[in-house]
């Protein structure tokens, strides 16, 4: 590698884990960049918490290597825990005891004292909207409470390397919005974070880069842009002010784009392949030319869904809402 390990907050190289006779991680390489978000795209059983265990070094893999800010994952993993914070599927936290009581309990083990500890959990109480129930024992939290204060404690001692695996699942919309804007800051301030979600919309959210993982491999990896542009083309929609315009504008669209358009089933919007930006400006001439007024104009790119069903032949099933709520009230 050309850059030195700094710039390389992780670097995975064909890890492989097995189980038996499945082989959950089949050479997966990863190359995380200081100071990004990286998220790691696929559904349930695809591999992405059995990447994270090995990079966390909770497990140890049956093939490749794997570094975080250049110390190997196998050789020095006492070293490695000191560089990383992770949170997992599942809470961590102590069901018997309060949520301040919690992270006053993680931050005397993270070395602060009893002031700065009962200080750093009024801090994140406040900022996860958990104020109010402070006092409360868990075992009276719903679910999405219980997922808020296990990533509080994960942010105690912000290390340069935090694992987020599918840190919003069973959030509600607003709660999930809060945590992105946490894992900004927590960017923003110098920290470096590896996201698995199954998500769509989180991935194209945060992360810099992204790996679609499937049956153990990547399967694509690059910017959320790069992978809508490797399946194909944007296209042009157009919603025309007049439906009995549809036939004269499909006949400029062809001429000028040389393409065919699509005509939407309440006769009012086309849709075109766009291949070539450039001649887009060509077509509203020719359209204004020829009297066809647009109630609406828009480009639309190939979306994070359509990617995964293109690579995998199968889209990311996305845990859904009401379902969520409904698990969460009966929890609480």
């Amino acid at each position: 590698m050309t850059n030195s390990h700094s710039d390389w907050a992780v670097e995975a190289e064909g890890l492989v884990k097995v189980f038996g006779s499945n082989r959950a991680v089949d050479g997966v390489d990863l190359l995380v960049k200081t100071g990004t978000v990286y998220g790691v795209l696929g559904p349930n059983g695809a591999g992405k918490t059995t990447v994270i265990r090995m990079l966390a070094t909770l497990l140890r893999p049956d093939g490749g290597t794997g570094r975080i800010f250049g110390h190997d994952i196998a050789r020095k993993p006492q070293i490695v825990r000191q560089l990383i914070g992770v949170t997992g599927q599942y809470a961590s936290v102590d069901e018997t005891l309060s949520a301040t009581e919690n992270l006053m309990l993680f931050s005397r083990l993270h070395g602060l004292s009893r002031a700065d500890s009962r200080r750093k959990a009024t801090e994140l109480l406040e900022e996860f909207g958990l104020t109010a129930a402070a006092k409360r024992p868990l075992k009276n939290f719903s679910g999405g409470m219980r997922r808020r204060l296990d990533l509080a404690a994960s942010l105690i001692a912000q290390p340069p390397l935090i694992f987020l695996d599918e840190p919003t699942t069973g959030l509600d919309p607003r709660t999930r919005s809060q945590m992105w804007d946490t894992i900004r800051r927590l960017v923003a301030t110098g920290s470096t974070v590896l996201l698995t979600t199954q998500y769509l919309d989180e991935a194209d959210q945060l992360a810099d880069r992204i790996a679609v993982i499937d049956t153990g491999r990547v399967v694509a990896e690059g910017t959320a842009d790069e992978l809508k542009g490797s399946i194909g083309e944007s296209s042009l929609q157009l919603r025309l002010a007049d439906a009995a315009d549809i036939t004269a504008a499909r006949s400029l669209i062809a001429r000028v784009l040389g393409v065919a358009s699509v005509v939407s089933p309440e006769a009012t919007r086309l849709t075109a392949p766009m291949r070539d930006p450039d001649l887009i400006a060509d077509l509203l001439l020719a359209l204004r030319e020829e009297g066809i007024h647009l109630r609406e104009l828009s480009v639309q790119k190939p979306t994070l869904d359509e990617v995964f069903l293109t690579l995998t032949g199968h889209g990311v099933t996305e845990p859904q809402p009401a379902v969520q709520d409904e698990l969460e009230g009966s929890l609480a």
